[in-house]
């Protein structure tokens, strides 16, 4: 009784403060986005961009959503997680042709913030951008459904 005890005070232990230190790394990673957005909502560059403020929230929050690694960069895994999660799976040659067209490099294995914000609001239409445009597209479409779900009929069954 005593050994069960000690572990399941070590494993409470280890789940509220691994809970914690993922918390913190992921306030920590927004932290430093959120100062890059900053940078670009002073950029001239952009000044004329409509919305930059609520683009760049909407960047950041996808980008935290498939940055694996949580080193502030996403690797070849988090870029095919994204296009699975899409619907969308692509060969690794595939990947990699993405990763280059929008790093800039064929030697660079990670697309940083600055890498994907210069791709989401540049004016180069990189396949990875309209893969996301699309995305975000069909989710407004989607959202503007409102009321009851239509009845079924034997016609939608597989």
């Amino acid at each position: 009784p005593d050994s069960s005890l000690r572990l399941l005070l070590f494993l409470k232990y280890w789940f509220f403060t691994g809970g914690k230190a993922f918390g913190l790394l992921k306030s920590q990673q927004e932290e430093k986005l959120n100062g890059i957005n900053e940078a670009f909502l002073t950029d001239p560059k952009y000044e004329g961009e409509e919305d930059l403020a609520s683009k760049l929230e909407m960047f950041k929050k996808k980008y935290m959503e498939f940055d694996l690694n949580d080193k502030g960069e996403i690797d070849i895994m988090g870029l095919k997680r994204m296009l699975e999660k899409l619907g969308l799976a692509k060969t690794h040659l595939e990947l990699k042709k993405m990763m280059a067209e929008v790093v800039g490099s064929s030697s660079k294995d990670t697309i940083s913030y600055n890498d994907f914000l210069n791709m989401m609001l540049g004016k180069r239409n990189a396949i990875l951008k309209l893969i996301l445009m699309f995305e975000g597209m069909a989710k407004e479409e989607e959202q503007k459904e409102v009321g009851p779900p239509r009845r079924k009929t034997f016609s939608d069954l597989p």
